[in-house]
């Protein structure tokens, strides 16, 4: 929301500048992160590096136009992301898009079966409404990708 707060507030003479140097400033943990990698890969437990399915959500996908940061800064911390079918479906966003729910169900079984099907042992994303959504349509573990970078990093490496 931040990043559109330029756009969504252009006409107004109070806050134009105001609003789009915050949208300016504004930055996803995807965008900030992959630049420290080098800094980050120490940090990370070997067994957290685990085959692993990264769910896309529209958020970062079209709202913020960030792709493919999550999965190469994973791939760089030497993480097996798998490749997954459909990514650019939206998983319904646990009901928000105003679909009826059975549309709703099917899109996040079939987001489910697309990324379990590579032999991933757990599935990220960074969409609370996709990772609930998603929570009902696998038995894999499903979290934030900055929550299992949280537990993946160790004193000791």
């Amino acid at each position: 929301m931040l990043k559109d707060y330029g756009h969504l507030l252009r006409n107004d003479p109070a806050y134009a500048d105001k609003a789009a140097r915050i949208s300016g400033l504004t930055r996803d943990l995807a965008e900030f992160l992959p630049p420290l990698v080098e800094q980050i890969r120490p940090l990370v437990n070997k067994t957290a590096q685990v085959p692993t399915a990264f769910h896309p959500p529209c958020t970062l996908q079209h709202g913020q136009q960030v792709r493919g940061q999550v999965e190469g800064l994973m791939a760089a911390l030497g993480v097996p992301v798998a490749a997954i079918e459909n990514g650019h479906l939206c998983c319904g966003s646990a009901g928000t898009t105003g679909d009826p729910a059975w549309v709703v169900d099917a899109v996040a079984r079939q987001q489910a079966q697309g990324l379990t099907a590579h032999g991933a042992q757990q599935i990220l994303s960074a969409n609370i409404g996709c990772l609930t959504h998603l929570q009902g349509g696998s038995d894999l573990p499903i979290r934030h990708w900055i929550e299992w970078l949280d537990e993946a990093m160790t004193a000791d490496g």
